[in-house]
């Protein structure tokens, strides 16, 4: 009886335990896994735009790749214009002021509302723009001779002289700017800007409408913590 009772197990047996275990873990195993939250596909963004002409399947990917776009193009116009203003010394919107100044003058008698019209800025900021190149000796302001109220803009020899120079320069570099284009596709790109310039406007207008509507929608305390809010973070 001690000899049955110190036997050791027979080699069937054992794999049979050693089995058994290995069945144990590997289900151990499955329902650890099984117990991992499986991974969620990410929500798909709200639509920025709903009109179906701009939507391509449903999608506004390409409204938003467009938009993109123009804003890294801008960018780099920005660059060059920043570029080109400094072979003169001028800061950009200085430079910008003064050619479209000698520009418009070949259609006749130039003041700070055709400038401003034209670059679709307002009247005040041409105006601060146009005393700065008056003081540099880029132009001069005379009264008109119909109507004393209103100022007229020449450039003077030495700001011309300035935009001389820099001609060269622009010729080389707008041409490689704009160099994929087409006769057709200037024009088509002409007439799409403007327009864009005249929607811009009104969806200007409509976003600050409804912005004030919803700080209207507000409780006077509410509007008082909007109003002090932006104090606040200038400070910071």
């Amino acid at each position: 009886m001690a000899k049955s009772a110190g036997r050791r197990p027979s080699s069937a047996t054992h794999k049979t335990s050693v089995h058994r275990a290995d069945t144990h873990k590997s289900d151990s195993g499955k329902s650890e896994i099984s117990k991992k939250p499986a991974s969620r596909p990410a929500a798909r963004a709200a639509l920025t735009i709903s009109r179906p002409e701009l939507l391509v399947d449903g999608s506004d990917a390409q409204f938003r790749r467009l938009v993109h776009s123009l804003f890294g193009f801008l960018v780099r116009h920005q660059t060059l214009r920043e570029g080109h203003a400094a072979v003169i010394g001028l800061a950009g919107i200085e430079y910008t002021t003064l050619i479209s100044i000698r520009h418009l003058s070949a259609q006749g008698d130039v003041h700070v509302r055709a400038v401003a019209d034209h670059l679709h800025l307002s009247g005040a900021f041409v105006t601060t723009v146009t005393n700065k190149l008056e003081t540099k000796g880029l132009i001069t302001k005379t009264s008109h001779p119909g109507d004393r109220r209103r100022i007229s803009l020449v450039v003077t020899q030495h700001g011309a002289e300035l935009l001389e120079r820099l001609a060269p320069t622009q010729q080389q570099v707008n041409d490689v700017q704009f160099g994929t284009l087409t006769a057709k596709e200037f024009h088509q790109l002409l007439d799409m800007v403007q327009r864009l310039v005249d929607s811009s406007d009104r969806a200007i207008a409509l976003q600050r409408y409804l912005a004030e509507a919803k700080v209207k929608a507000l409780s006077p305390e509410a509007k008082l913590m909007s109003a002090t809010k932006p104090a606040k973070s200038r400070k910071a």
